[in-house]
Parts: structure tokens; sequence; C-alpha cells
């Protein structure tokens, strides 16, 4: 929990609580981001960080769409967008359709079909 996320850049606890996360055996054994801390830094740091939550968590949402709109160019740079129109498939044979005295010897496609119309994302109207 106390590691910045590639995606936001922060961590998931100074994004949720607004500070970040100390590790109980930080509090044991002082470590120098720890045991310089007074109660009176701390309190500043506290209300400093709490008047900044707003603005860190805008800019993680913004850097997590940058990072999601990178992502999503490098997955897309090797999707070619196809159109079957018109074009003659085959069509699955799912268990229900076919014919139960034929066994395992049975046609698992059955067409040729045309392509007629797109009806959505990668469905189709056969003829």
């Amino acid at each position: 929990m106390t590691t910045p996320k590639t995606s936001t850049g922060q961590t998931p606890s100074s994004l949720v609580y607004g500070t970040e996360a100390v590790l109980p055996t930080e509090v044991i054994i002082p470590t120098t981001r720890y045991g310089l801390l007074t109660s009176d830094v701390n309190n500043t740091e506290l209300s400093h960080d709490k008047d900044t939550v707003d603005e860190l968590r805008e800019m993680a949402k913004n850097r997590l769409i940058s990072y999601q709109q990178r992502v999503d160019n490098t997955y897309n740079k090797h999707v070619h967008i196809r159109t079957f129109l018109g074009d003659m498939v085959l069509r699955k044979t799912f268990q229900n359709t076919m014919d139960v005295t034929t066994g395992k010897f049975a046609d698992t496609w059955e067409g040729p079909y045309f392509i007629d119309v797109v009806v959505g994302r990668g469905a189709y109207r056969l003829s």
C-alpha cells in the first residue's frame, strides 16, 4: 500500500485518506522519514495534505486517463478493422440445434450464409 501505482503515480492510501501510510515497523524502528517528524510538523503536514487532497486526486485522475489512452493506443496499434458485408460464412452448430440421431459424426458447421447487415459490434444478420 505504500508503493505508488504506475497508472496514478500515487499510493492508494494517499488517494483515499489524503496522507501517506506509515508501516508499523517504521513506528517501532524510526527511519529518517518518520524519525524527523515532531507533533507540530506532523499537524502542519496533515492540514496541508487535507487541503491538497482534491488536487492530488484530480492529478491522479488525469494521469490515469492518460495512462489508459497510452495502453489503448498500444493495444489498438495492431488491430485492423475488417468488414465482412457480402461475404460467405459458415455458422457453428450448437448441441441444441444438432440432429440427435447423427451422433459424433454430425456436422459442426452449417451454411454457407451471406452476411447482409452489420447489426452491432461483431454481430451480423445472415441469410
